[in-house]
C-alpha cells in the first residue's frame, strides 16, 4: 500500500488540496491480489486504490471510466499482426496505474483510507500515462484508445494498453529497447520481457507464427470440476442434443452449474469449438436441470479429449480480412429468438449472442446476423488503418442467397419493413463498396460450428479450417 501511494506522489498522479465549495469527491477503497504468472505460482502482490464505483451518477458520469480497457479483439488483431511482420511482443507490468485517460472536468477523491493526512481535504487528479506518451510523439489510434503508434525513419513501435500491463513491440530491436528504458525512467515498472502470459492466456511466439492457448486453464477446471477422469469424447455436443427448459426435469445445484458455465466462457477465448455449446447451456443457468448437466458435462468431456488446442496465427499468412455470417431461426426452445454467429478472420473475435429481436422468417435471421457481422467488420476495417492497413471491398459470406438480394435489391424493401431500420446499414454499406456480400455453400460457411451441432467429420473440419 505504501509503495503504491508513493509511486502516485512520484508520477504526479494527484495534488492534495482543499476542497473547492460543493466538492463532491469520488470515494476510494483498496484492492488487493495475488499476481500469478504462467505456472500459477504467485509472482507479486499488489495493492491497488481504486474509485468507488457507485459514486457514479447515471447520465452524468456513470459511463465515464478513467482506465480504458483494451477489447479483446484488439489484442488479437495485434497478435495477427505482429505474427505476420515477424517481430515479438514485449509485456512489461505498471506498478502504478490510478489514473490513465483523459479528464476535461476536475475531479477529486477521498484520501486513501488508513493514509488521511488533513481530515477534509481531497486529492485533485491529473492526467499520467496517456499525456506521457502523447508528449513522447505517439500517435493515438482514432478508434481503439489504448493503441499508440511511433513511427521513426521506416520503423514502427506499437503498444497496446491493458489497464497496468503494457505490450508493445516493432520492427526495430533498437526502437524496443529505447521505450522499454525511457518507460523504466519516467514510471516506475517492472520488465517482464517477452510476452508469454497475459489475461490468463498462454503465448508463445515462434519464428513460424504465435500460438496462444489456454492449456493450463483447460487442466485446472478439469480438476475443480472432478472431470479429470471423465471418459473422453470427440465433439462438445451431440447433434440429437435439443435443449429445452425441461421444467420437469430434477433440478441440480444451480452454484455448481453457474460456475462451471463461468469457467467455461472464459475459456471460450482461446476455444472457439467449445463456443455454440457453452452459449446454449448458458441459457439454463436461472434453473438448471439435469439435462442441462450432462450436456456440460459432455464439453468438458470434450476438453478432456482436446485439452492442448490453441489459436495459431501464421507468420506466413496474408493480412486480409472476411467475414463469415450464420443464423439458425428460432432456434431457442424458451423465447423463439434466433442465435446469430459471426467469424471474422484476421485473429479476431467471435462475436456471440442471441439476435435482440425476434425475426419473422430464416431470411429475416441472416440478413440480420450479416448486418452484426458488418459492424464488426467496419469496426476492424478502422482499427486496422490505424496500423497502415487499406482495405476496398470486404467480402462477406453468407449462406442464404435470399438474404443477399435483401441487401443488393432495393425492389425487395417493401417485403422487408418488419425489419428492424438499424439493420438495415448493411445495405448502405454494401452501395458505398465498404463490403461485399458473396454467398458460400453451407458446406464451407464457417460459422456454422457456432450455430448447431455437428457431427465429427464436418466439425473437425470446420475447427482447423
Amino acid at each position: 500500500m505504501h509503495e503504491e501511494l508513493e509511486n502516485f506522489e512520484r508520477n504526479h498522479v494527484w495534488d492534495l488540496v482543499e476542497p473547492p465549495p460543493n466538492c463532491r469527491p469520488i470515494g476510494t477503497k483498496w484492492v488487493f491480489k495475488n499476481k500469478q504468472g504462467e505456472n500459477g505460482m504467485v509472482v507479486r502482490n499488489k495493492a491497488r486504490l481504486v474509485a468507488q464505483g457507485f459514486c457514479q451518477k447515471e447520465e452524468i458520469d456513470y459511463a465515464e471510466t478513467f482506465a480504458p480497457v483494451a477489447r479483446l479483439e484488439a489484442i488479437r488483431i495485434l497478435l495477427a499482426i505482429a505474427a505476420s511482420k515477424g517481430f515479438k511482443l514485449q509485456q512489461m507490468d505498471v506498478k502504478s496505474t490510478f489514473l490513465n485517460g483523459f479528464i476535461e472536468e476536475e475531479v477529486y477523491v477521498r484520501q486513501p483510507p488508513g493514509f488521511e493526512s488533513f481530515s477534509d481535504w481531497v486529492y485533485k487528479l491529473r492526467k499520467a500515462l496517456y499525456s506521457f506518451l502523447l508528449k513522447s510523439r505517439f500517435v493515438m489510434g482514432s478508434v481503439d484508445k489504448t493503441l499508440f503508434l511511433l513511427s521513426h525513419g521506416g520503423d514502427t513501435l506499437i503498444v497496446q494498453i491493458y489497464v497496468d500491463d503494457i505490450i508493445f513491440g516493432g520492427s526495430s530491436h533498437a526502437l524496443v529497447s529505447s521505450f522499454a528504458e525511457q518507460m523504466s525512467r519516467e514510471f516506475e515498472m517492472s520488465l517482464m520481457g517477452e510476452l508469454q502470459f497475459f489475461l490468463g492466456l498462454q503465448i508463445k511466439q515462434g519464428l513460424e507464427g504465435t500460438f496462444v492457448h489456454q492449456a493450463k486453464y483447460t487442466r485446472d477446471i478439469l480438476k475443480k470440476f472432478n472431470m479429470g477422469d471423465s471418459r473422453p469424447m470427440t465433439t462438445p455436443m451431440s447433434t440429437n442434443t435439443t435443449l429445452d427448459a425441461d421444467k420437469d426435469g430434477e433440478a441440480v445445484d444451480q452454484k455448481e452449474f453457474r460456475g462451471m458455465i463461468g469457467s467455461l466462457l472464459y475459456l471460450i477465448a482461446t476455444r472457439p469449438d467449445i463456443q455454440f455449446a457453452v452459449c446454449l447451456c448458458a441459457r439454463y443457468q436461472a434453473s438448471p436441470r439435469t439435462s442441462h448437466l450432462q450436456a456440460v458435462k459432455r464439453i468438458f468431456r470434450y476438453l478432456k479429449f482436446t485439452p492442448e488446442f490453441d489459436l495459431w496465427y501464421s507468420s506466413g499468412s496474408s493480412l486480409s480480412l472476411r467475414g463469415f455470417s450464420d443464423a439458425e431461426h428460432a432456434s431457442c426452445r424458451i423465447d423463439r429468438k434466433s442465435s446469430s454467429r459471426t467469424f471474422q478472420l484476421l485473429g479476431t473475435s467471435l462475436v456471440s449472442r442471441k439476435q435482440a429481436s425476434v425475426p419473422l422468417s430464416t431470411t429475416e435471421a441472416e440478413y440480420v446476423a450479416a448486418a452484426s457481422c458488418c459492424s464488426q467488420l467496419l469496426w476492424m476495417k478502422a482499427t486496422l488503418s490505424d496500423f497502415g492497413l487499406r482495405f476496398g471491398k470486404i467480402p462477406l459470406l453468407v449462406d442464404w442467397t435470399f438474404a443477399i438480394s435483401v441487401a443488393k435489391n432495393p425492389v425487395l424493401y417493401s417485403k422487408t419493413k418488419h425489419i428492424d431500420v438499424r439493420f438495415h446499414f448493411l445495405r448502405d454499406h454494401y452501395e458505398k463498396g465498404d463490403i461485399d456480400l458473396v454467398h458460400v455453400v453451407s458446406a464451407n460457411q464457417l460459422a456454422d460450428i457456432f450455430t448447431k451441432p455437428l457431427e465429427f467429420d464436418a466439425f473437425t473440419r470446420l475447427r482447423v479450417a
